[in-house]
């Protein structure tokens, strides 16, 4: 696990992305320049200590800064007969690329984010995994070419100017979309995607290598009983090559749930000495006696770390500042925490990210699996409206009354809002107090949403496609990336191998779903590793009291940051109605008023530390 920077046609200080990115690589920096080609890698050492310095070199042919793991890169070798000089997957790559060219990414089964220069050519090839794990920006202005793993690393290689236009997708999605910067000229990288870059003429050419909307209009004929072994066998090789692609030892996140617990009760049958790690908060329900019930069953090594918010005060800005722009997921915070406790035990570690997206894990899946929302019904939409104005907003977020509320405020919507509201649900029904940029600041978002939601695929597997390729890509690897490597430690996602990618999603819908039960398939995969009690466990995930913090510990920063004159979000949302908001003025419910204001803070914190101030 690393960070990597490089450019075309401009050149950066070594000092200052070394400054910026030491986190991601505190072991080892070294550059690399050829014509007018620069590159930049900072090194965690993870993976063949010795023989993997980067940047690596074959022959006279090709230079490569590579961030991430290839998991069956051995297994690669041995396939196509290919022999190196290291036992490096970052020499895999580079021997790939020369037999294969860009052909090769279909076999890798790994997270990562790499350029290869050819020397020859001057070409860049750029890629980036399936899930787009590992993260990468670029900017280009058909002058200079500059990219870097980090938002934050990139301003201080070229200026930046904010683009204003993106924001209104920050507010109602809670992330940027997809491509999408708060700057002008920058762009990520989407995943599944790679870049051709001519060095000579500096033209880019984009294509799209994979995209899980494949996979989901495939449909599997495989038994129930054959479709669990199959899962159950792709896990167990999933598992196995993330323990054994490393050098350090490699531990594993231990929560209450079914997710980790089966990944922790596999690995631990490959690694009889496991670490596992269960985290516990003021407060908030606690998991770790279920994770210790499975930590005993396999006698594990087990930790239980105890997170304290009482510093959050002073931790805030520092927490949010990592991410590089806006983030709304108030989640990272705890993320931080466990990662900053974790790392001081281990520097890998095994996590459950990916399964509720692929196995159906949300409780907003479950009416979807009944229903398709996203087709026209004018009755249904008229009939929910009417229960919407009149039933009162709920507050507890986890009651029955709660659930029925969103489900007719869903079902009382049309094309995209529906999907906004069912997901993250922040200005949803406020979306007035957004000042009226005089254009369509969803189009882009609605374009490619109307592309799933009009397709012959099921109501949800519509809902878990724009998942995978909007929440989990701009969201949850975002925070989990920039949650471990802020801490120099890496996380790996078993559930998001090569393998199990590209065959869950062609699994029938009552595999997944079935009646009130969410992640069904793997709550009965869960029977044959975990204790009862954990298998029919609800989805927590942290218990943040976001309402708690808006009300509590957070009360002043946030009023310091929304209440000035200057405030950036007045570009953006009516002033009166933020101010209303802080004073309890608005007829809303309190969840909702917390996640406003949170998301305006983030934007606001993000403004004043990271754009403004260029010690960041």
């Amino acid at each position: 696990m690393c960070g990597i920077a490089g450019t075309v046609n401009s050149s950066f200080s070594y000092d200052e992305v070394t400054r910026k990115m030491r986190h991601r690589g505190p072991d080892e920096q070294n550059g690399y320049q050829s014509k007018n080609v620069i590159f930049f890698h900072l090194r965690l050492s993870i993976l063949d200590i010795t023989g993997g310095k980067q940047p690596m070199r074959l022959g006279d042919k090709y230079a490569i800064v590579f961030n991430g793991e290839i998991y069956n890169h051995e297994e690669i070798r041995s396939q196509f007969n290919i022999a190196g000089n290291t036992s490096s997957d970052t020499e895999t790559l580079l021997l790939l690329y020369d037999r294969f060219g860009t052909e090769f990414l279909k076999y890798l089964d790994g997270m990562f984010a790499f350029a290869i220069h050819d020397k020859i050519k001057n070409e860049i090839f750029i890629a980036r995994d399936r899930a787009g794990k590992k993260p990468f920006y670029y900017y280009f202005d058909h002058q200079k070419f500059a990219f870097a793993s980090e938002l934050n690393c990139l301003k201080s290689m070229v200026p930046l100017e904010i683009d204003s236009n993106n924001f209104y997708e920050y507010l109602r999605l809670g992330s940027f979309y997809r491509q999408h910067t708060p700057y002008k000229n920058v762009t990520e990288l989407k995943a599944g995607s790679f870049l051709l870059i001519n060095c000579n003429e500096l033209s880019i050419a984009e294509t799209r290598w994979w995209n899980i909307n494949d996979f989901y209009q495939q449909k599997s004929t495989d038994s129930f009983e054959d479709s669990l072994q199959k899962t159950n066998d792709l896990l167990h090789i999933a598992i196995k090559r993330r323990l054994e692609s490393s050098d350090l030892e490699v531990g594993s996140f231990l929560s209450g749930g079914i997710d980790s617990g089966l990944v922790t009760a596999i690995a631990s049958g490959y690694n009889k000495n496991l670490k596992t790690f269960t985290v516990s908060f003021d407060g908030a329900y606690n998991e770790a006696p279920l994770a210790k019930l499975v930590a005993e069953k396999y006698q594990t090594h087990h930790t239980e770390i105890k997170i304290s918010f009482g510093n959050l005060k002073n931790d805030l800005e520092n927490i949010l500042c990592n991410y590089g722009e806006p983030f709304f997921d108030s989640s990272a915070i705890p993320s931080y925490y466990v990662s900053q406790e974790a790392k001081k035990h281990v520097t890998v570690v095994l996590n459950g990210d990916g399964a509720d997206e692929l196995f159906g894990g949300y409780r907003r899946y479950v009416p979807f699996a009944r229903y398709d929302f996203f087709k026209k019904n004018i009755l249904v939409k008229k009939g929910a409206a009417f229960l919407k104005y009149a039933l009162p907003a709920s507050n507890n977020k986890k009651s029955l009354y709660n659930y029925l509320y969103r489900l007719a405020s869903l079902a009382s919507k049309s094309d995209l809002e529906i999907y906004l509201s069912a997901g993250v649900d922040i200005f949803e029904d406020y979306q007035q107090n957004i000042i009226d940029p005089g254009f369509d600041y969803l189009q882009e978002i609605r374009k490619d949403f109307d592309i799933v939601a009009k397709s012959n695929l099921s109501g949800l597997k519509k809902i878990m496609n724009l998942d995978f390729d909007t929440n989990l890509f701009g969201d949850l690897l975002v925070k989990m990336d920039i949650a471990t490597m802020a801490n120099s430690q890496e996380g790996r996602s078993a559930f998001l191998s090569k393998e199990l990618l590209e065959y869950i999603p062609s699994l029938p819908d009552n595999y997944k779903i079935k009646g009130k039960a969410t992640k069904f398939l793997l709550r009965q995969l869960a029977t044959q590793y975990l204790p009862p009690l954990l298998v029919n466990q609800p989805k927590r995930g942290f218990e943040i009291p976001l309402k708690s913090w808006i009300n509590n510990e957070l009360k002043e920063p946030l009023f310091d940051y929304l209440s000035s004159g200057d405030c950036f979000y007045r570009n953006y949302v009516n002033a009166i109605f933020v101010k209303d908001l802080l004073n309890n003025k608005v007829r809303i419910s309190d969840e909702k008023r917390a996640k406003i204001l949170w998301t305006l803070l983030s934007m606001e914190i993000w403004h004043r530390k990271v754009y403004l101030d260029s010690s960041v």
